[in-house]
C-alpha cells in the first residue's frame, strides 16, 4: 500500500488545496461545454468531471495529473448520441473502460515509448490551438438560434476582462506566489463584477450546475451481440484516444516534474473510472493536458490537488451552484487562454530550421490532423506512421559492406547495419557473384537479420551462389535464421554466436 501511494512523498497542504481549487474553477466551464456541445445533460459533463477526477487522483499512476469530463473523448460519441440516444453512450463508455483496464494489465502502455518527439510536439500544439479557439465561443451570443459574435459594450468589457485576467496571471507570480495567479485572477474578476454590476457572460448563460449526489443507474438497452456491434467501435475509439491523451500528457508531466509516472496504473485508473462514469450518469473522460498544466504551474506535485479538485465539483454541484453560477466566463476564458500559451511548444519554432524537414513534416501533420479533426488518437496513429516509414527508408539506406580477400583466396563481406524488409535490394546489390571465388564469407557480426524478408534475401543470394557450385559461409547468425534457411543446408555452413537478446524494456 505504502509502495502504492507514496505516502512517503511531500506534500505542501496549502499549495496543493488552493491548486484544487483552481483546477476545479477551469474544469467546470470547459465539463459543461463539451456536455452541451455533445447534445448531453449538462450536469453528465461535470459527474464525469467528479468520477474520473477522484478516482484517477487517487489509482492514476501521475501525481499532479488531472482527469476530467475532457472533450477528446466525448467528441467520439457524438454520433453515437445523435443515431442511437444517451443510454448507448453509457454503456459505450463503460464498454471503453473495460478495454483501458485490459491495456493497463496486460501492460500494454509501454508502447506508448513509440511515440517520437515530433508526434509529441504536434500533439501538444494541436492541443494548444483547441483550448485556444474552443475559448472563442465564448466571445459569442444565441440569437434567434444563431450563434453570433457580441457587438458594441458587451464586446468591448468581455474583452477588457479578459484581458485583465492575461494581466493577473501573467504578473501576479513576479509579485507574489503564494496565491496561484490563475485562482487570485479569477477571484478578483468575480469580485469586480459582482460589486460593480458589470453586465457580462458568466457560467449561468452555459447551464445551470445544480443537482445531486451522482445516481447509479443501468443504461436501459438490449443487451445483444447487435448492440455490441452497434457500440464497440466508438468504444474502442474513445478508449484509444483517452489513453493515447492520457499517456501523452503523462510524458509531459514527467518531463515537466523530472519524475517518473506508470502508465500501466493509468490505464487501469482510467478504466475504472470509465466504468463508473456509463453506471453513474457521467459523459466519460480522460486525462485534461490544460487543467494539468493549470495544476503544475499552480505548484501541485501531489495527489491531493486533484482529490481537492474533485470533492470541490461535487460540493458545488450539491451546494455552491448559486455562487459558480456568477463566475464571469471573461475570467475562465483569460486563464484558459494562458493555458494554451504556455501548452504550445513554442521551441518547436526555435528550432524548426534544426530538425530534419520530414520531422517537421509530422509535426505539422499530426498538429493539423489534432484541430480539424479532434481525432488525437488518429492524428497520433498517422504521426507514428510516417515516423515509421522515414525510420525504415533512412536504415535502408545505411546497410553497407566491407569487401576483401583473405590470404587464401576468400571472399569477405562484413555486413554493417540492420537487414529488414526496406534494405533488402541494397543488401543484394553489394555481391558480385559471377566474379567472386568459389569460396565467400557473410559475415552478420555488425548486422541483424531482422524479418522474412531479410531472410529470403539471404536465401537467394546462397542459392544464385550455389548455381555457380560456389560454398557461402554465413557467420555470426542468430540461431532462428538457422531453422529459417535449412533449405540451403548443402551450401551453407552457420557459425552460431549468441546474439544478444533485445527485450521493450517492461515497467
Amino acid at each position: 500500500m505504502k509502495k502504492y501511494f507514496d505516502f512517503t512523498q511531500a506534500v505542501n497542504y496549502k499549495t496543493e488545496i488552493l491548486a484544487g481549487l483552481t483546477v476545479a474553477m477551469t474544469m467546470i466551464p470547459e465539463s459543461l461545454s463539451f456536455a452541451i456541445l455533445a447534445g448531453f445533460p449538462p450536469l453528465s459533463g461535470l459527474y464525469a468531471a467528479f468520477i474520473m477526477g477522484l478516482v484517477t487522483a487517487i489509482l492514476g499512476g501521475r501525481p499532479g495529473m488531472i482527469s476530467g469530463g475532457a472533450g477528446a473523448t466525448v467528441i467520439v460519441l457524438i454520433a453515437l448520441m445523435k443515431s442511437n440516444g444517451l443510454e448507448y453512450v453509457f454503456v459505450a463508455v463503460a464498454l471503453a473502460g473495460i478495454l483501458q483496464i485490459l491495456v493497463g494489465v496486460f501492460k500494454l502502455g509501454k508502447f506508448i515509448r513509440l511515440v517520437p518527439q515530433p508526434v509529441m510536439f504536434g500533439f501538444v500544439n494541436g492541443l494548444a490551438v483547441i483550448i485556444f479557439m474552443s475559448q472563442l465561443e465564448q466571445f459569442k451570443k444565441v440569437v434567434n438560434g444563431q450563434s453570433e459574435w457580441l457587438s458594441g459594450g458587451q464586446m468591448l468589457i468581455m474583452l477588457g476582462l479578459v484581458a485583465l485576467t492575461i494581466g493577473i496571471v501573467v504578473f501576479l507570480p513576479k509579485i507574489t506566489k503564494a496565491v496561484p495567479a490563475s485562482l487570485a485572477a479569477i477571484i478578483v474578476i468575480f469580485v469586480l463584477v459582482f460589486f460593480l454590476d458589470i453586465e457580462t457572460k458568466t457560467v449561468r448563460d452555459i447551464a445551470s450546475v445544480s443537482g445531486g449526489f451522482p445516481p447509479f443507474h443501468i443504461p436501459n438497452i438490449p443487451m445483444n451481440f447487435e448492440t455490441l456491434q452497434l457500440i464497440f467501435p466508438y468504444a474502442l475509439i474513445m478508449a484509444s484516444v483517452g489513453l493515447t491523451e492520457g499517456l501523452l500528457t503523462l510524458n509531459l508531466v514527467d518531463e515537466i516534474t523530472e519524475t517518473k509516472g506508470n502508465g500501466n496504473k493509468e490505464c487501469i485508473a482510467q478504466g475504472s473510472a470509465n466504468i463508473l462514469n456509463g453506471f453513474f450518469f457521467g459523459m466519460g473522460g480522460c486525462p485534461m493536458i490544460a487543467q494539468t498544466l493549470v495544476n503544475l504551474s499552480a505548484g501541485s506535485r501531489a495527489r491531493l490537488s486533484g482529490i481537492i479538485a474533485a470533492l470541490t465539483i461535487l460540493m458545488i454541484i450539491l451546494f455552491g451552484a448559486p455562487i459558480i453560477e456568477q463566475l464571469p466566463m471573461a475570467a475562465l476564458v483569460g486563464v484558459m487562454i494562458m493555458v494554451a500559451i504556455g501548452t504550445f511548444e513554442w521551441a518547436s519554432f526555435r528550432i524548426i530550421n534544426k530538425m530534419p524537414k520530414h520531422d517537421v513534416f509530422v509535426g505539422v501533420v499530426v498538429a493539423l490532423i489534432t484541430i480539424l479533426l479532434h481525432n488525437l488518437a488518429l492524428a497520433v496513429l498517422i504521426g507514428v506512421i510516417i515516423s515509421a516509414l522515414v525510420f525504415a527508408w533512412e536504415s535502408a539506406k545505411r546497410i553497407r559492406a566491407k569487401k576483401y580477400i583473405d590470404e587464401k583466396g576468400v571472399k569477405h563481406y562484413e555486413i554493417y547495419g540492420p537487414l529488414f524488409f526496406a534494405s533488402t535490394a541494397v543488401f543484394t546489390e553489394k555481391f558480385d557473384i559471377s566474379n567472386d571465388p568459389n569460396e565467400v564469407i557473410i559475415d552478420f557480426k555488425e548486422s541483424k537479420i531482422t524479418d522474412m524478408s531479410a531472410i529470403d534475401a539471404v536465401n537467394k543470394i546462397t542459392e544464385r551462389y550455389a548455381k555457380l557450385n560456389k560454398t557461402v559461409h554465413l557467420r555470426h547468425l542468430s540461431p532462428d535464421c538457422r531453422q529459417l534457411l535449412k533449405n540451403a543446408n548443402e551450401v551453407i555452413e552457420v557459425n552460431i554466436i549468441e546474439d544478444p537478446t533485445y527485450q521493450v524494456v517492461s515497467e
